[in-house]
């Protein structure tokens, strides 16, 4: 399985109320956990959803106090729940939560201090299922950490020129990290961090020279990457292969005048046939949020509706094809829908006019030190 999960905000759950969380729903690489803060009001606690069994279920991990709305949480693939927590306004506190027969246990791991303008975030959950890391962003320099599975506490991972934003796993050992970095007052580019080479950066993604070029999802298994780049002329959703010399491209299917359109997870298995991977997309308008699946070699975008009380932006593909997507209502408080990609229709006939998009330079995606692939499309 391929999961991801992208962070969402009370106005996210509008149309249902219990959806409406103070904080996201993370889920584990594998697919197997997921984590999120349940309750109402200042009652917050930590929740855990187990998904790879025959039904989804939850186990709540409250502690004596309550939780803050800015409490970040990250699933790991043993069942553990990272808990980041903001103690007076420079310090981060990380602890391991799990259950304990009708109790939660608590494993403090130690802190991080992020002083003055920096400000820590979370890394999506790492591809081994046993490592967590954040990183510390200042105006000049980003600091990776690992937060959980060192072996002595929060370990200071490397420090990266420029500040970073995004967070992408190109690998599933978990050793390679794209980062969007911007140094000093020039365009925003996607770059590769070896994380067994002291955060050594390799170039990843340069369209144009001056384009900013984001990183929004990688799949390992195919190569498919999808990024968000202004070098058509404004921002547009985009696709290439990693290795590839062929130039990213950028569907028209992926724009909508009306709704901002966001992937969120992949389809795994593909081994080097990109073109066949599914993709989800969280589509959001003035009237809510829903759902677009899309394929590389497709010439649309299927919209379809998500269930109610859907955890929006949050959602995991089966090797098989079969989207999942958790949802949590007052009758159904742990809930699994399951969409499948619907089939190609009839194709259409060519265009008299296509718009091609600017595209000056091919993606130098050879560049990233990236090992154990098959060659290169």
């Amino acid at each position: 399985m391929t999961a991801c999960a992208i962070e969402t905000t009370a106005e996210d759950g509008d149309r249902d109320p219990v959806a409406a969380r103070p904080a996201g729903f993370t889920i584990t690489a594998n697919g197997a956990y997921a984590a999120r803060l349940a309750g109402e009001g200042d009652a917050l606690y930590v929740e855990r959803w187990t998904l790879d069994g025959p039904e989804p279920y939850a186990v709540p991990l409250p502690l004596d106090q309550p939780e803050e709305p800015g409490t970040r949480l990250l699933p790991l693939a043993d069942g553990r729940v990272l808990v980041a927590r903001r103690v007076d306004g420079r310090r981060n506190t990380f602890s391991l939560l799990y259950p304990t027969g009708p109790a939660t246990g608590e494993l403090r791991l130690g802190a991080v201090e992020a002083p003055g303008s920096e400000r820590l975030v979370l890394l999506p959950p790492s591809p081994d299922g046993i490592c967590a890391y954040a990183m510390c962003v200042g105006p000049d320099t980003t600091t990776l950490w690992l937060v959980a599975g060192g072996a002595f506490g929060p370990e200071r991972v490397a420090e990266i020129r420029g500040r970073c934003t995004g967070g992408v796993w190109l690998d599933r050992t978990g050793r390679m990290l794209a980062l969007d970095r911007r140094l000093d007052d020039g365009p925003v580019k996607a770059v590769a961090v070896d994380l067994e080479r002291g955060g050594e950066v390799t170039p990843l993604l340069q369209i144009t020279e001056g384009s900013d070029d984001r990183l929004l999802l990688a799949d390992p298994d195919s190569g498919l990457l999808l990024i968000r780049s202004d070098a058509p002329g404004h921002d547009r959703l985009g696709w290439g292969v990693l290795g590839s010399l062929l130039p990213v491209r950028f569907p028209e299917c992926l724009r909508l005048d009306d709704a901002a359109v966001t992937p969120f997870a992949v389809q795994p298995g593909q081994v080097l046939m990109p073109e066949s991977c599914a993709v989800a997309l969280r589509i959001d308008a003035a009237g809510g949020s829903w759902v677009g699946v899309w394929q590389p070699s497709s010439r649309r975008m299927a919209q379809l509706a998500a269930p109610q009380g859907w955890l929006a932006g949050a959602g995991v593909w089966t090797a098989e094809g079969v989207l999942r997507l958790p949802y949590a209502t007052a009758e159904v408080p742990c809930g699994l829908a399951g969409l499948e990609m619907p089939p190609e229709p009839e194709p259409e006939p060519e265009p008299v006019v296509v718009e091609e998009p600017r595209v000056c330079r091919p993606v130098p995606l050879q560049q990233a030190p990236l090992t154990d692939r098959g060659p290169a499309r």
